[in-house]
């Protein structure tokens, strides 16, 4: 069953050099999982700029589309985030979110996030999606510290954690070259 968890794929292609160069500068030197983890989750969210916050154009979709922009989506760092923790051999896998996409209600829209299996805790759901005024996404098992939270009637949690991303978030993705585009059309489900 954890070997779903592990899988290297066209989206996450944690086999690729880029991902695979990353990943081992990231665990170098750490002495477990758990620390391996905390620096993966760390740098993807404070180091890939989310392309809503910084005004980026470029919409990327694979983990190694990820590295070489320095730049995605939430969805898009999940993948990279999952990438670099399979990488080293820790479980990764997705969770989902849905949230008002302006905070009044409908339109409404997915929001993606990780799921990581730590030998302590196990599983751990982290937000890589970046820190900004009002948001505080942090590692700190085993409280889960999300950058967001459910506050409207139509929002919801999902709990489920999926070994792959949701179809619907990769079509968006690959259909949706720009963020305008893409923030025009984000991705909706109701449950998982």
């Amino acid at each position: 069953m954890m070997e779903a968890y592990l899988k290297s794929s066209e989206i996450i292609d944690w086999r690729h050099p880029a991902v695979l160069a990353k990943a081992g500068e990231l665990s170098a030197g750490k002495q477990c999982q758990t620390e391996i983890a905390k620096a993966c989750f760390e740098w993807v969210r404070d180091h890939i700029r989310h392309i809503g916050d910084h005004n980026i154009q470029t919409v990327s979709c694979s983990a190694s589309e990820v590295v070489g922009s320095g730049s995605g989506i939430c969805y898009a760092k999940s993948h990279l985030l999952a990438a670099l923790l399979r990488a080293n051999v820790i479980p990764a896998g997705f969770c989902y979110q849905r949230l008002s996409k302006d905070g009044n209600g409908a339109p409404y829209c997915l929001h993606g996030l990780n799921a990581v299996f730590l030998p302590e805790t196990g599983w751990y759901r982290v937000d890589p999606r970046g820190n900004r005024d009002g948001i505080n996404a942090r590692f700190d098992p085993p409280v889960e510290y999300p950058a967001f939270s459910i506050q409207l009637k139509g929002e919801t949690d999902f709990h489920q954690i999926l070994s792959d991303p949701l179809p619907v978030v990769i079509t968006a993705l690959k259909k949706w070259k720009n963020k305008n585009d893409l923030w025009n059309n984000m991705p909706d489900s109701k449950q998982i």
